[in-house]
């Protein structure tokens, strides 16, 4: 038998443990407290639901469910399909299909907690898992620019509350970008793939950038265009209307001065026309949250106003915003945050485990206290609670030793 993982998922000490789910009682609290509802949804989906559902490049990292008995002897003779399951990539399909199957039951507009795990084949490092927790709120129904406002504050509150330090969420708008792509000469069905390369400006540059859309044999002018856009960066919201007409930014430049307002200098708020966010079903808003302290983007979101409607065959307005949490975990981990507000303690016996249990019940009106057997070697079991947390120790009368 082998005592490791799976390849690409881990085990977690207790203060580990403890400290998961500090981080993901905290983000829940926020949510709850905030007006939106948990959901449960399974971590298999069918294989048709996953592939047709927009994942971009997560359609590739799908683990597949082989069939099972005689579907599978079926389809092994047939040459047909082998998998008819998979695991879900993201709780963003599993929302829009729990929705259209249960819409006469919700209120509308429909606004969802899913806290879980997830699944990608990922290449596994550091940083990067095969199972994985994420953390969503969704609102679903309502496609006014108060549902990206109410999004963005209430995932600054979560992140204040988890004390991550100074961070900063930047906005920015699909169809804005788009309009401004346009405006350099760029065809609609090139706009995508002009993305994706303006998606890698922080990698490759801006002359990185230049270089693939000329690879990909753009029209000159329209590249030229776009280049002298580049030289211009950062743009604020003001000289983009100058580009694309007011018209096209009022909607963006509400929620940006909205979340502003909201901020109260408490965190950052900035636009950012170089924000894509890659997964195809974002149709509109896209924000990004990143840690100052810890140069990352620790959450992100957007609306997806035309996935719900690949089940119901009408288009619900629909946005999310989902906290990174093995990121903030990362970040905490490496902080030595408490897991806790009271303070750990534990209780020592040799014979008399009555009177042990007695006084640690006495001792949790102030502690958190654990009861353990008196060991042998003191000097290792000790320093192995100090590592995990505790202040100190004490044995039945009750007198606390501090580390």
């Amino acid at each position: 038998m082998k005592i490791k993982c799976v390849k690409g998922t881990r085990d977690y000490l207790p203060e580990e443990a403890e400290l998961r789910e500090n981080i993901r009682n905290t983000i829940f609290e926020i949510y709850r407290r905030n007006g939106f509802s948990a959901i449960m949804t399974p971590a298999v989906e069918d294989a048709e639901n996953l592939d047709k559902s927009d994942g971009g490049d997560n359609l590739n990292l799908i683990f597949r469910i082989l069939k099972r008995g005689e579907k599978l002897q079926s389809a092994l003779s047939s040459g047909g399909e082998l998998c008819d399951l998979g695991l879900r990539y993201d709780l963003t399909l599993p929302l829009t299909r729990y929705f259209a199957a249960n819409r006469q039951n919700l209120t509308m507009p429909f606004k969802a907690i899913q806290m879980d795990k997830v699944y990608r084949a990922e290449n596994p490092q550091k940083g990067r898992l095969r199972e994985f927790m994420q953390c969503d709120i969704d609102v679903i129904g309502d496609p006014s620019p108060e549902c990206e406002i109410e999004l963005i504050a209430v995932t600054a509150k979560a992140l204040k509350a988890l004390d991550i330090g100074d961070f900063t969420v930047r906005i920015n708008d699909r169809t804005v970008l788009n309009a401004m792509l346009s405006s350099c000469g760029f065809a609609q069905e090139q706009l995508s793939s002009v993305c994706v390369s303006f998606d890698k400006l922080d990698k490759i540059g801006e002359n990185g950038v230049v270089g693939e859309l000329c690879e990909k044999g753009f029209d000159q002018k329209a590249v030229d265009k776009f280049a002298d856009i580049l030289k211009q960066l950062p743009l604020d919201i003001d000289k983009v209307s100058e580009i694309v007409g007011e018209d096209a930014t009022e909607r963006l430049s509400g929620i940006i001065s909205a979340s502003k307002q909201i901020a109260d200098g408490k965190y950052g708020i900035e636009f950012d026309i170089s924000l894509v966010r890659g997964q195809g079903y974002y149709t509109g808003t896209v924000f990004e949250v990143r840690s100052e302290n810890f140069g990352s983007s620790v959450a992100g979101g957007g609306r997806y106003d035309k996935l719900i409607g690949k089940f119901l065959g009408e288009d619900i307005p629909a946005c999310g915003f989902s906290i990174g949490f093995e990121r903030i975990f990362s970040i905490l981990s490496d902080m030595k945050r408490k897991t806790s507000e009271r303070e750990k303690i534990a209780v020592l016996y040799e014979e008399n485990f009555l009177q042990a249990y007695q006084k640690a019940d006495e001792l949790r009106s102030q502690y958190d206290v654990a009861l353990f057997k008196k060991p042998k070697k003191m000097k290792a079991f000790l320093d192995r609670l100090q590592a995990g947390g505790y202040i100190g120790f004490s044995y039945e009368d009750g007198n606390i030793r501090t580390f």
